[in-house]
């Protein structure tokens, strides 16, 4: 009954106080959990993840990965403080870390926690196309899509309950929630994917990060069709799938890429 009751409170509460404009999509989010709450579980959770998983140090590509996201990191920064935004990754202590593992994967957690799969380099094939990569994944954090997935997650587990008293009566699924929220699942099973919505935007406002960094954003076509060519076609219906299909994202990429385009600066 305790729990019950935290649980509508906190919902409640949440509902009338939550739905908040993002300052980089301009787009309204119901966001349930607290940012300092969001930014202390993600620093639990990427050290345990590093703890568990092979990092990869002192190599040309443990560099690349570092080099390219701090160039990342610093666009955004001086971008929004020259417009006025000083709260974009104010809070952010930004780690890079390349993992061994054959997964094409990416992912970013609140707070600048990024990792890359080495199992993505032979795809992403140049600096560039990583460049698209690694802003895509750090826009999803940057836009708060991990907050948001975590929050439906929340609402369908347990009502809307505090991120705390979920910890406290259900630690593993939390936690595992948040890993999904933040494109780690695969790990533990399970899948909370992005929506449509939110990949476009992480897919347009990754490519401005990126060129904002000085990467030239067309390496991302060409990034996104190899992974269709390695998929062999056989990728899911976009009418049955969470995703954009391949087809509808390179056509969005182009269009993205132009508008990115204005932004690049010299290396």
């Amino acid at each position: 009954m305790r729990f019950f009751q935290a649980a509508i409170v906190f919902f409640i509460i949440g509902a009338s106080a939550s739905c908040t404009k993002n300052s980089v999509t301009g787009r309204n989010q119901f966001l349930l959990i607290p940012q300092a709450e969001i930014l202390s579980l993600s620093r639990q959770q990427y050290a345990t993840f590093l703890s568990q998983n092979r990092v990869v140090k002192g190599t040309r590509d443990a560099q690349k990965v570092e080099t390219i996201g701090r160039k990342i990191a610093q666009a955004i920064t001086v971008y929004y403080q020259q417009q006025g935004n000083t709260s974009i990754a104010r809070d952010y202590a930004w780690e890079f870390n390349l993992v061994n593992d054959n997964a094409v994967n990416a992912w970013c957690m609140p707070g600048g926690k990024v990792v890359v799969y080495t199992g993505l380099l032979p795809v992403t094939q140049n600096d560039d196309a990583l460049a698209a990569v690694m802003g895509h994944e750090i826009a999803h954090a940057i836009a708060e899509h991990g907050n948001e997935r975590m929050t439906q997650g929340m609402v369908k587990e347990a009502g809307g309950a505090a991120l705390s008293v979920m910890l406290s009566t259900k630690p593993e699924a939390t936690r595992n929630l948040f890993m999904s929220a933040y494109g780690a699942g695969s790990a533990v099973g399970i899948l909370l994917p992005f929506s449509r919505k939110q990949e476009l935007e992480a897919d347009r406002f990754g490519l401005i990060f990126s060129a904002l960094a000085g990467y030239n954003p067309d390496a991302a076509i060409e990034f996104w069709q190899r992974m269709s060519k390695a998929s062999g076609g056989n990728t899911v219906p976009e009418l049955l799938s969470t995703h954009p299909s391949d087809e509808t994202r390179i056509a969005k990429i182009r269009i993205y890429a132009e508008e990115a385009k204005k932004y690049v600066v010299a290396r």
